[in-house]
C-alpha cells in the first residue's frame, strides 16, 4: 500500500466529483444546461436529468486538471480522473432513470462506486496504484462521499443529505 498514491488518487476523485456541487452552489442555474439537452428515451425518462450539466462536466475537468500538478500529478492524468469520473457519474445517472430512480434521489453505492472506481482504473498505472490500493481507495471515497455530504448539506452547499 502507498499512502502518497492513495491520499493523490483521493484528492483527485474529490476534485473530480465536487467541483460540480460547488460550482451550482456559486452559479445557481446560471450555464447549467442540461448534458443530455432534455432527451427522453423510449421508456420515456431523461437520459441523465437536469442535473447533470455541461456547466459541471467542464467544470470538473478545467478545476482537476488545473490543480493535479499541485498534487504532483500531471493536468493528462487530471483530466483523465475527471472525465472518467463524470463518466461514472453519468453511467450511475443513466441506470438510476432506467430503474425509476428522480434525479437527485439517493442509491448507495450506484453514486460512489463507478464516479471512483472508472477513474482509478484508467488511471491505476499513473498513480501508481495496486488492485488493492484501487479497492482502498474506492472503499474511503464510499465512507467519505457519504459522511462529506452530510456535512456540506449542513452547510447548505449541498441540496441533499446525500
Amino acid at each position: 500500500m502507498q499512502v502518497f498514491s492513495i491520499f493523490q488518487a483521493l484528492c483527485l476523485l474529490t476534485l473530480a466529483n465536487g467541483t460540480p456541487v460547488m460550482v451550482k452552489k456559486l452559479l445557481g442555474r446560471k450555464w447549467a444546461y442540461p448534458l443530455d439537452v432534455g432527451v427522453n428515451l423510449p421508456d420515456g425518462r431523461p437520459l441523465f436529468g437536469n442535473s447533470k450539466t455541461i456547466r459541471g462536466v467542464i467544470f470538473s475537468l478545467a478545476v482537476t486538471a488545473g490543480l493535479a500538478p499541485f498534487l504532483g500529478s500531471s493536468v493528462q492524468v487530471g483530466s483523465l480522473v475527471a472525465a472518467f469520473a463524470m463518466i461514472g457519474d453519468l453511467f450511475s445517472s443513466f441506470v438510476k432513470r432506467r430503474l425509476g430512480f428522480q434525479p437527485s434521489s439517493r442509491a448507495t453505492g450506484l453514486d460512489q462506486i463507478p464516479e471512483s472506481l472508472f477513474p482509478l482504473l484508467v488511471c491505476q498505472r499513473e498513480l501508481s496504484l495496486t488492485f488493492t490500493d484501487v479497492g482502498i481507495v474506492v472503499g474511503l471515497f464510499f465512507v467519505g462521499e457519504l459522511m462529506v455530504s452530510r456535512f456540506l448539506y449542513f452547510l447548505r452547499i449541498r441540496d441533499q443529505p446525500y
